[in-house]
């Protein structure tokens, strides 16, 4: 077995948490995605997504949502968000 490093990270619970069961649904622990992650970097000579600065715009949707405003219509019954749609 090759040798191994011990990486130390600091998280949100939270993010934890979701990310745990996430990755156990993929059959996946987190040691093992963390693994898949930084194999990928190697291959892809830098992060494999793209990582943007968000516009105004963006930071402003986050922003109320956070603040608890509701941002989009709701509907009865997905008939109703159909009509709406169809208009």
């Amino acid at each position: 077995m090759a040798k191994t490093d011990t990486l130390h990270i600091r998280v949100e619970p939270e993010v934890k948490k979701k990310a745990e069961k996430t990755l156990n649904d993929l059959g996946l622990s987190i040691t093992e995605a963390i693994n898949v992650f930084l194999n990928i970097v190697i291959l892809n000579d830098g992060i494999p997504f793209e990582i943007k600065k968000p516009n105004k715009e963006t930071i402003q949707a986050m922003e109320d949502v956070k603040n608890g405003k509701n941002l989009g219509k709701t509907y009865n019954n997905a008939d109703e968000m159909f009509e709406e749609l169809d208009k």
